[in-house]
């Protein structure tokens, strides 16, 4: 049974989505108390995100769950992530990409965990197992928040609570927005969306289809992407017997009938099984993208402050990226050693981010298999199969980058942020495929494996890391002296592996908590204390 937070937490929750509970564990594996509100129960089968990727399983392995992420992978880990693109699933195939998202099992080592190809709400339930073993955090489902107000040092807030009909009130230092698109908390703050709305409508179809994984010549793969004239549509398993199923390019004005949703399926995939459909929803692609994410003591991240078409997996995984950023931060400014600055950082480092990733998704968008289409490309002829090859040969070259991501999702940097150093050069384009490690401030910090089997993020703390190549250096423990004065946790390592100190350019860098360079240097600056205050957004 549910009951009401018997002292108001330091952070208020809105949302227990995935950027919700990452809030939480940031927030809560730092021992501060935090509650979230829940207006649902968070069931369903709804297929929404479906890869995690290695930026986010580095978060995962960060928090200590990237096994039990693993573990819980309905397919198996070993199952290949191809994306196939076909006629239909019985029908001609005309391009893959093999080991799409970089799923596949092993080291890497450009990152320390590979992406994984796991329905969001099994991701969820590895989350929430997490979140309600943190003693500092609280969870309230059927809870609805009614209404928010914001003191001088304090936000207050009315909810209620479904299961017994009751209101209560709360307080807390900050409250948080993750309520997703519709979001009550941005409506309370006065944000609005801006962008592009309605790029095109789409219905989303979960069924099950035992047999349907042998029905078919194409192999196995995590997405099939329909080329037809008939029913066009990306279709894909979700674990043993069930799958999902998109039909794209539906028209603005079109109404979903869930009745013909199983013969919609048996003329896309031109296979006929007795399909059991499970859940269906509606939904608008659209680029928008919130006019504010701060209001003083209110922050808004995740879908309640920007919205993209999901070609290319970047949803689920860029709010998670949010929730890392602004949970450290206010952590930070609780405890007392983190300032205003970085707060208000938050949104400058993640705005940047938001546009760059929406931008690619809605190119992602721009080809789906509607306009791959071209009159006989299912004909069993010579100028049917030189067809296919020419479609294909469009496919390999306008689709690689939604599937070859690894430039984005580890590529991307903070630049102009207030709590990082700048080195005043230019950086250079990014490259939206390979991804070219940089120890530049603002990037991520360039990841290897150590000679013992662990990652280099291993050793880093939950506070600053400081890698040192030159210990000599006399001023380093008073540096850390310092820094412990001050309240900000430090952490200094020295690895020894050659091809680490070929990574990083200069003898000194300082990691941030979420594994973003703050600071490089051959030696520390004459004011060891303005630097400490810079990155901690002091001053």
């Amino acid at each position: 049974m549910q009951v009401k937070p018997t002292l108001n937490p330091d952070v208020i929750i809105v949302g227990a989505g995935p950027v919700g509970l990452a809030l939480a564990i940031e927030l809560g594996q730092r021992n501060i108390s935090c509650v979230i509100l829940e207006k649902n129960e968070r069931v369903g089968y709804a297929p929404r995100a479906k890869t995690t990727n290695a930026r986010t399983r580095e978060h995962f392995r960060r928090w200590g769950i990237a096994q039990n992420l693993r573990k819980a992978s309905p397919l198996g880990m070993d199952y290949p992530s191809n994306v196939v693109f076909c006629t239909r699933l019985s029908g001609f195939e005309l391009m893959r990409f093999e080991n799409a998202f970089y799923c596949a099992p092993g080291r890497n080592p450009l990152y320390s965990e590979h992406s994984q190809w796991i329905p969001q709400y099994t991701v969820e339930e590895v989350m929430r197992s997490h979140v309600s073993a943190l003693p500092s955090v609280q969870m309230l489902f059927n809870t609805e928040v009614l209404q928010v107000s914001q003191q001088a040092d304090q936000v207050q807030l009315v909810a209620h609570t479904k299961s017994n009909q009751s209101t209560f009130q709360l307080a807390s230092k900050f409250l948080i927005g993750a309520d997703g698109s519709k979001s009550k908390i941005r409506e309370e703050i006065g944000a609005k969306m801006e962008g592009i709305h309605g790029l095109s409508k789409n219905f989303n179809i979960v069924f099950k289809a035992p047999g349907l994984e042998k029905a078919h010549l194409l192999g196995p793969a995590i997405m099939y992407w329909q080329v037809n004239p008939d029913a066009p549509g990306l279709i894909g398993p979700m674990d043993q017997d069930k799958w999902f199923f998109m039909p794209t390019g539906v028209p603005k004005e079109a109404k979903f009938d869930l009745s013909s949703s199983t013969e919609l399926i048996k003329k896309s995939t031109g296979i006929n099984l007795p399909y059991e459909v499970l859940s269906s929803d509606e939904w608008i692609a659209s680029r928008l993208i919130a006019t504010s994410y701060q209001n003083r003591r209110i922050f808004l991240a995740g879908d309640a402050c920007h919205l993209h078409p999901p070609f290319g997996g970047y949803g689920m995984n860029m709010g998670i990226a949010d929730a890392v950023d602004l949970g450290w931060k206010i952590a930070a400014n609780l405890q007392g050693w983190g300032g205003p600055l970085l707060l208000d950082s938050y949104e400058i480092e993640r705005r940047q981010v938001h546009d760059l990733v929406m931008n690619e998704a809605v190119v992602n968008h721009g080809v789906l298999g509607n306009q791959l289409w071209v009159d006989g490309l299912e004909d069993q002829t010579i100028v049917g199969a030189e067809l296919r090859k020419q479609v294909g040969q469009r496919i390999e070259i306008t689709k690689l980058r939604e599937f070859s991501t690894l430039g984005i999702i580890l590529g991307y940097r903070y630049e102009h942020s207030p709590v990082i150093v700048d080195d005043h050069q230019s950086y250079p384009p990014i490259d939206f495929i390979n991804y070219v490690p940089s120890s530049r401030p603002g990037c991520l910090a360039p990841h290897a494996w150590m000679h013992d089997g662990s990652s280099l993020y291993d050793h880093f703390g939950m506070g600053y890391t400081l890698i040192c190549f030159n210990k000599d250096s006399i001023y380093l423990y008073e540096f850390l002296q310092l820094a412990q004065q001050m309240g900000i946790p430090f952490k200094m390592i020295s690895p020894i592996e050659p091809g680490i100190s070929q990574l990083y350019q200069k003898q000194l860098t300082i990691i941030r908590p979420d594994q973003h360079i703050a600071w490089q240097g051959d030696d520390l600056p004459k004011n060891p204390q303005m630097l400490l205050k810079h990155i901690t957004g002091q001053q």
